[in-house]
Order: structure tokens, then sequence, then C-alpha cells
């Protein structure tokens, strides 16, 4: 049985503290009312407000903490910690700093015990490779024998126990409340995929991290950041922090040194520093690189431990990259290269990354995750170079996101697929028509009339591409990858393209 963890903004920590001792480490304006309340828990939404509580007014994007000060308090709230004047009745406590966001997350790190200083803590952030890369690093160490906590896309785990998830990086509260969890449940190493918007939430401050990964950096999210450089900005917040905090032991930070990014992060660091990537000046590096239909194999010559091969049952260039990052973590954390060859070889695969559905057909049919201009070309590149028929791509842009990157994507599939298929993602409040016409434009600088095609509902397109495919074809479904969901309007409905796959595949 799945266990729930749908990101409840509340938390109950390791027992009463009074608001004082939760304020140490926050700097705030002033403080009006009992300074030394004891708090019992803390709510950053309304609805979630015990009798005790602390509520965090936060300003959102949608709505605005400060409007719910009045339902906070009449709800229990024995506290509020807001970033303007608010009026509270007598015997609320009210205290007002700079930013709620950075406040929020500082208390509950403070309201749990700071439980990342009692365990080995590794981020990985990164445009695109985060969520294989974690769970690759997971499994080299769960294979040494350590319990492991992992927070991701796909799904949080606490050892062996699986928790649902609706966001990559929990809000403060949520992931300081996890990570108490991973403490009580004797985890001894978590391993955290860190968004950039995690970062310039400020939802990781608190977290004092041991090990930091970069796997890459390439547009995407730019609707929430300025430009590239914002966006960059938030990444390098992550690996600023290493080694700056009160942790003992090792610290080091692994860096794709192939990226173009890759060098100014580095000299933003001030730890060890292990690069990997194909270059001969990496200190992990991957030779002799063969990549099939159903893996890939590589030398790994490392400057830290000698010469391994590596057979791995999950392929594409991207994932050699990937597998870099994780062994590189493995053996700057002392692991042999016989344990962590043993490790990765056995993993088949990550939930909706580059995934196989096999219904006994002549064909290959692969569902992946890819929904930014770099994820998309790894994805289709290493489509083309391992089928020996025609690649049929079926994709669309999310609605509300990066109007930017819709062109380029479209024309990113028109270059490497034979027949791209265009439909809707997650329209979301867009229009999706209005999405896909975004898309076109891309597609039609590669692609002439009767070259693509434009199949609105996802279900139809799945099955379109489903029937046109011949033997030794090979139809990639791009975009959502794990997800079960699609999102049109406000509303969230059951969509799985590995269902809708199976469907069509079924009913040929």
């Amino acid at each position: 049985m799945t266990a729930r963890w749908d990101i409840i903004p509340v938390g109950k920590g390791t027992g009463l503290l009074n608001l004082k001792d939760l304020l140490k480490s926050t700097v705030f304006i002033k403080i009006e009312g009992d300074a030394k309340v004891d708090i019992r828990g803390i709510a950053y939404d309304s609805r979630f407000v015990e009798q005790g509580f602390l509520f965090v007014a936060v300003k959102g994007y949608k709505t605005d903490g400060h409007f719910y000060v009045k339902e906070a308090v009449e709800a229990g709230a024995s506290a509020i910690l807001v970033q303007q004047e608010v009026e509270v009745p007598p015997g609320v406590t009210l205290v007002l700093t700079d930013n709620t966001r950075t406040s929020l997350a500082q208390v509950s790190a403070e309201f749990y015990g700071n439980p990342c200083r009692q365990i080995r803590m590794i981020g990985v952030t990164g445009t695109n490779g985060k969520t294989t890369t974690t769970n690759l690093i997971a499994s080299i160490y769960r294979s040494a024998g350590r319990k492991v906590g992992l927070i991701g896309t796909i799904a949080n785990y606490i050892g062996d126990r699986r928790l649902d998830v609706s966001h990559t990086t929990p809000e403060s509260t949520d992931l300081q409340r996890l990570l108490r969890d991973m403490v009580e449940e004797s985890v001894e190493l978590a391993v955290i995929e860190v968004s950039s918007h995690a970062l310039y939430l400020d939802r990781v401050m608190g977290c004092e991290y041991d090990v930091a990964v970069f796997t890459n950096l390439t547009q995407d999210h730019l609707d929430f950041h300025q430009d590239m450089e914002d966006y960059f900005e938030a990444k390098a917040k992550l690996f600023r922090c290493i080694g700056t905090g009160v942790k003992k032991g090792p610290k080091y930070v692994v860096v794709n040194g192939d990226d173009p990014h890759a060098g100014r992060l580095i000299s933003e660091v001030r730890v060890p520093v292990i690069t990997y990537g194909l270059s001969e000046n990496a200190d992990v590096r991957a030779v002799d690189i063969q990549v099939g239909g159903s893996g890939c194999s590589f030398t790994v010559e490392s400057k830290l431990c000698g010469t391994v091969r590596l057979n791995m049952n999950i392929t594409g260039l991207f994932n050699v990259y990937n597998t870099l990052a994780a062994y590189s973590v493995g053996v700057a954390g002392g692991l042999t290269p016989g344990e962590i060859k043993e490790s990765l070889e056995c993993v088949k695969g990550v939930p909706g990354r580059f995934e196989l559905v096999n219904r006994g057909q002549d064909f290959t049919v692969v569902v992946d995750y890819a929904h930014t201009p770099d994820g998309l070309e790894n994805i289709l590149r290493a489509a083309k170079g391992i089928t020996g028929g025609s690649l049929i791509t079926v994709f669309g842009c999310g609605g509300d996101r990066d109007r930017t990157k819709r062109s380029i994507m479209g024309e990113i599939a028109g270059r490497y697929s034979d027949m791209p298929i265009l439909t809707s993602d997650n329209p979301r409040t867009e229009d999706p028509i209005r999405i896909i016409e975004d898309v076109e434009e891309g597609l039609k600088k590669v692609k002439g009339p009767g070259k693509y095609r434009v199949i609105p509902d996802r279900r139809e397109a799945i099955r379109a591409a489903v029937v046109e495919a011949r033997a030794g074809d090979m139809v990639v479904i791009a975009g959502k990858g794990h997800e079960d969901y699609q999102i049109v309007g406000a509303q969230k409905e059951h969509f799985d393209d590995r269902e809708e796959v199976g469907k069509a595949l079924e009913a040929l």
C-alpha cells in the first residue's frame, strides 16, 4: 500500500517550543505580544491551523497569506508571522519580518530540530537529469547497506516506504518535517532533487547539504525566472552554501564539466570539486561508449579510483552523463568501483524516463518526461540513433509556462522526427490551439505541409502514432513521462501516457 504525502502545509515537530527559540535564526523587525508563547505546530495555509500554531503569512503568486490572518486566528493560532502590518486580537503574538518565505524556512528548521544536521545530505540540481541521477545515487547507497531517503519528482522514500508527492522539492515546512521523519526512522543519507524554484523561493534554506551535484543548465522555467542569468543564479545558490555550515564530515561538489556553465559554477565553490563528462580533463570520464536500444555500455576512467566497465540497462548518451554523476558521488563517498558497478548495472530504469511500453508489438514505444528543448533533443537524438525504421514523435508544450521554448521544441521535433505529431500537454488555463500554434512555428521551419500532423486531443494523437507505426519504427511520447494526469483549465484529470499507449496497442 502506497503511503500518501500530499504537501499538507502543517507541522508538528519534536515537541513544544516557545516562539523566541523558534526565531533565534530569523531576523525580525519587531514582536508584539508574548515572545515566549508555546508553539505546537507551524502552518502556512490557514485551513491547516490548529490550536497553538504559528501561522506564517506567505505572499504567493495566486493569493496572499496576509489575507487569511483572521481565519488563522479563529482556528487557534497563538502567533502570526508577517511581512506587512496586520491587526491581531489581544493574546495573539505578532512578529514582523522582511521576508516570510525566508522566515518560514528558518523557523521550520528550528521547530523540527534541524534534522539535516543528523543525516548526510546530497542535493542534485540541473535542468535535466535530476530524477534519474538521484535514483541512481540512492540505488548505489542502498546496495552498500545504507538506509536512504529520497525526495524527488516521482515519489519520496523513507527507506522502502513510498510517499506520493505533488512538488519536485516540497515547501520548507514540509521538507523539514519529512527530514525529521527520516531521522526518526534511522535514515543515514538523503538524496534530494533541488529545483530552481525551491532555491529561489528559499524552500531549502535551513538545509545544510554535504554534497551538491550539477547536471546541466539549459533553457527552461523562463516564465518564472527573468532570464538565463537569473536561472543560473538560482542554481548557484546550492553550491555557494556547501561547506559554510556547522556540520562535520567531508564536503564536495560534483559538476558536469562538459556543460558551458561549469567553469563559472566551479569558480564560486569553496570545497573540493569533482568533474565528470566525456572530455579528457574530466576527473571521471566515459570512453568507448556504445548505445543500444535496451541499454548502453562504456568504460569509466577515473582519476579517483581507476577504470571500470559499466553495462547499463538504461540507454541514451544523456544517461551516460547521469550515470557518471552518480558514479562520481559514490567513489567520492568512499565506495569501491566494484560496489558501484554492481548496483548501477541492476537499475532497470526510472518511471517515465525513456520507459518502454511493450505489448508484443513489432515496433518500439517509449514514454519520456522530456519537456525542455534540451531534454527533447536528447531523447530524440537517442531514439534516432537506435531505431532502424522511422521515428514518430508525439509531443506538445505546457500552458502558463515559458512560451519562448515552444517554437524551439517544434523545430527540434521536426529536425529529428520522420513524423512529428503535435498535440496538447498540460494546457492549464491557456487555449490549447494557441499553444499548438506557437510550437508549429518552429515545426514549419523544418517540415513542409503533410510532413507533420496536428491532433490536439492527446489520446487521439497517441492512438494515431501507434496506428501509423510499422515494424522496426520507434514511437516517442514526450512531455509527461511518469505523470498520471493532464491539467486542463484548473482541473487535474486522470491521464497516463503509458496507459493510453497500452490501450492503443491492445486495440490494434
